[in-house]
């Protein structure tokens, strides 16, 4: 037996799983974006009739793969992060367990529970938001770290997002439904944004060695979060207007700037740099998938799946991988083999999801299909290699 010391819990056998937040979040995230998505191919591709939740079955998969599987991910890296910015211990032990177990009952209530229960999930849901918020905002307030309130403002902006969808389901305010759902998009794109601006620069210098030197500009910066922000704002108001495929046009020279300039060669010798590159590409051919969708006669669910299946799958995929590793005592420069594969098949996957159907609309279902389908299979991968670290303890004996 283990004991977890001021954690407040005895772990038994050889599990760490509630000594920090990453461990089950993650595993959360992977086994939930693997079952849903599972859910979502027979619903799609079968006709199976499933309401989750009484909702439309699209809603629910909207839903979940933003403020199910991303939120669930985005949690587990917060409060790990968030420990190692400020110095303060996050959640752990029985108060991980609770913000867990209210992430896992907004899950099944909307799977299972029924129209009748869409209520109690939306509780469930958003309490768990509150409560994740609440656990952030501590530590932070605590050391006053102001510089981590932008970060912290996207994880507010995300409760009244996920708030604005369910006002949408529950009152007749139909216009709330996709307001928030893409609300939600863009704000997890954001925090990839922010994200990348803080590590990749650093991941490419520290994991490349001497000699590589990244170009940052602040003009940059800050020009490409207030237009982000104005195409966030006129594609909730006006979807479709040359208004956003202008602003779309401009994002996407902007980030393609910005990630010319992190870019050198050494990346594609080190998977957990070049999964983050692709991932933020991905990202810039949205931007431009969006800009063209208003000009000519393609789908915007093109440039939606290129933000969504590429750019936050494949982000999501390369940070779960790359924080656990280094928080499980090992080597972030020495992956093991399998994540070639696993990041290898969602990029392969956001081409079958975004490229074929533009190049051949005739199979539409069928490479939806297929993209779920290869999804399915890179989650199966990681759950084999990363959920069994991310159930014991670390390597070196350290805490954490």
């Amino acid at each position: 037996m283990q004991s977890a010391g001021n954690q407040g819990l005895v772990i038994k056998g050889n599990s760490a799983v509630l000594n920090l937040g990453f461990r089950p979040f993650f595993a959360g995230a992977a086994i939930f974006s693997l079952l849903s998505t599972l859910l979502w191919l027979g619903i799609y591709t079968s006709g199976w009739h499933w309401q989750p939740g009484g909702l439309a079955a699209v809603s629910w998969h909207a839903h979940e793969m933003i403020f199910g599987y991303a939120m669930a991910v985005i949690a587990g890296f917060l409060l790990t992060a968030v420990k190692n910015w400020t110095g303060v211990q996050t959640l752990h032990g029985y108060p991980l367990l609770v913000l867990f177990l209210l992430w896992f009952a907004a899950r099944c209530l909307l799977l299972f529970g029924g129209a009748g229960m869409l209520l109690w999930a939306a509780v469930a849901d958003l309490l768990f938001n509150l409560m994740l918020l609440v656990a952030l905002a501590f530590p932070i307030f605590k050391v006053r770290q102001f510089k981590q309130f932008g970060m912290l403002s996207k994880v507010l902006l995300l409760m009244l997002a996920n708030l604005l969808f369910y006002i949408g389901v529950l009152a007749p305010y139909p216009w709330g439904l996709q307001a928030g759902l893409y609300s939600g998009v863009y704000l997890v794109m954001a925090l990839i944004f922010v994200m990348s601006r803080r590590v990749l620069p650093f991941f490419v210098e520290r994991g490349l060695g001497g000699g590589v030197t990244v170009t940052n500009r602040a003009w940059l910066d800050g020009a490409s979060l207030l237009l982000f922000v104005a195409f966030w704002l006129a594609d909730i108001l006006q979807p479709g207007s040359l208004v956003v495929a202008g602003l779309a046009a401009v994002l996407c020279v902007l980030h393609g700037v910005r990630l010319a300039g992190w870019y050198a060669r050494g990346i594609w010798k080190q998977p957990l740099l070049w999964v983050l590159f692709l991932a933020y590409f991905s990202l810039v051919v949205g931007f431009a998938l969006k800009a063209a969708a208003a000009l000519v006669a393609i789908s915007p669910l093109l440039a939606l799946h290129a933000f969504t299946y590429g750019g936050v799958g494949l982000f999501t995929l390369g940070m779960m991988a790359r924080v656990t590793l280094g928080h499980t005592g090992r080597n972030v420069l020495e992956p093991p083999p399998a994540v070639v594969w696993i990041f290898g098949l969602v990029a392969a996957g956001s081409i079958v999801r975004v490229i074929l159907p533009l190049l051949d609309a005739q199979h539409y279902v069928f490479w939806i299909g297929l993209s779920q389908l290869i999804w399915v299979l890179a989650f199966l991968l990681f759950m084999r290699v990363f959920v069994p670290m991310l159930l014991r303890p670390r390597m070196d004996g350290q805490p954490g």
